[in-house]
C-alpha cells in the first residue's frame, strides 16, 4: 500500500518495511506472548517433556506479522495476493492443531496440505511459464502443464511436512529455512528471475528473526505447526519463482534429510511393510542428540554449518 502511495521513494520504504517486520515481530510476540496456547510436551520427541508449558503456536503472530508488512510495504499483485492468502491458510491450519486438545490426525493434515498445494500449483501455472532452468547446466525443459502440475503439488506438499518435522530443536528449523531462503535470495539474482516475489524472501527472513529473538536456546516460546508448515509452503514458493525449482534438493537437503528421513520411513512400513534405518532414530535432529550425544546448540550449529556449505557450493556452481 505504502509503496503505491510514495514510488518515488521504493528503496526507502523497503528498507523500512524490513526494520518494522522484524520489529513488529518482536513487539506483537512480546505483547501476546501469555495469549498463546501451552505445549503440554511430546511423548515420542528425545527431551520433548521439557517443552511442557512453554507457549507454542507463536507462527501465527509472525506470519500474520509478515503478512502486513507484505501489503504495506512490498510491491504486490495479484499472484502475491493468492501466495500470501495460502501462506496464511497454511499457518492457519497448523495454529488449530497447536490450539487443539487433541491434535488433529496425519490424514486430515495431509489432506489440507493436498488442497492448498493444488491451488498453489494452479495459481503459479496461471501466471508462470511450465518451463524451468536446470541453471548448473544451462539447460531449459519445458514440462507438460498437467505433470508440471502435479510435480508443483509433490513440491509443495513435500516442503510442508519435511519443513515441519524439523521443527523439534530450539532454533533449529528457523535458522535452517532462513539459510534455504538466503540461497534463493541469491539464486534469484544470479540466474535473472529477481521479481517483486524476492523481495519478500527477506521479508519473510525479517519476520523469522523476530522470532528467533525469543526462540533461541534455551526458547521461551515455540512456532508450532503454524510457523513450520508455513515455512514449508513458502520456500516452496520460493523454489518455484526462482524458475529453478530443481535447487530446492541441495537449498533444503538438511531440512529433507532431517525431516524426510522420517516420513520416508514411517510410509515404507505402513504401505509396504518395508522397515529401514533400523538403527537411525528419526526426525535425524532426535537421533544426533539421543545417539551422538549432541547439545541442543551443537545440533542447530552443525546443522547449520552443514547446510551453509551446501548452499556455497551451489552458488559459487551456478556463479561459473
Amino acid at each position: 500500500m505504502i509503496h503505491f502511495l510514495l514510488k518515488e521513494t521504493q528503496p526507502v520504504i523497503a528498507a523500512v518495511g524490513l526494520f518494522m517486520a522484524f520489529l513488529g515481530t518482536c513487539f506483537f510476540t512480546f505483547k501476546f506472548f501469555d495469549l498463546l496456547p501451552r505445549d503440554a510436551g511430546r511423548d515420542f520427541a528425545h527431551d520433548g517433556k521439557l517443552s511442557a508449558g512453554k507457549p507454542r503456536g507463536a507462527g501465527i503472530i509472525f506470519i500474520l506479522v509478515f503478512v502486513a508488512s507484505a501489503l504495506l510495504f512490498a510491491p504486490v499483485d495479484l499472484e502475491i495476493i493468492i501466495y500470501l492468502i495460502l501462506v496464511a491458510a497454511e499457518m492457519l491450519t497448523g495454529y488449530m492443531d497447536d490450539a487443539s486438545e487433541h491434535p488433529w490426525g496425519e490424514l486430515k493434515k495431509g489432506i489440507l496440505d493436498l488442497v492448498i498445494a493444488c491451488v498453489l500449483a494452479i495459481t503459479y501455472l496461471n501466471f508462470n511459464s511450465n518451463t524451468i532452468q536446470i541453471a548448473t547446466l544451462g539447460i531449459d525443459l519445458t514440462i507438460p502443464p498437467v505433470l508440471f502440475g502435479i510435480l508443483t503439488v509433490i513440491l509443495v506438499w513435500g516442503s510442508i511436512n519435511v519443513t515441519n518435522c524439523s521443527d523439534g530443536v530450539d532454533g533449529l528449523s528457523g535458522t535452517l529455512t532462513i539459510i534455504t531462503l538466503t540461497t534463493f535470495f541469491v539464486v534469484d539474482h544470479i540466474v535473472g528471475a529477481k521479481s517483486d516475489f524476492t523481495f519478500l524472501i527477506l521479508m519473510f527472513i525479517s519476520c523469522i528473526l523476530g522470532y528467533l529473538w525469543y526462540n533461541a536456546a534455551p526458547s521461551r516460546l515455540m512456532m508450532g505447526d503454524a510457523g513450520s508448515r508455513a515455512m514449508g509452503i513458502f520456500i516452496s514458493i520460493a523454489a518455484l519463482k526462482s524458475g529453478c525449482p530443481l535447487i530446492y534438493i541441495p537449498a533444503a537437503i538438511v531440512l529433507i534429510l532431517d525431516g524426510g528421513l522420517g516420513l520416508l520411513k514411517v510410509s515404507l512400513i505402513r504401505v509396504f511393510k518395508i522397515h529401514i534405518l533400523k538403527n537411525v532414530t528419526t526426525p535425524l535432529h532426535d537421533h544426533v542428540r539421543k545417539k551422538l550425544g549432541w547439545s541442543n546448540t551443537q545440533t542447530d550449529f552443525r546443522f547449520a554449518i552443514i547446510q551453509i556449505m551446501v548452499s556455497a557450493a551451489v552458488v559459487y556452481l551456478l556463479l561459473l
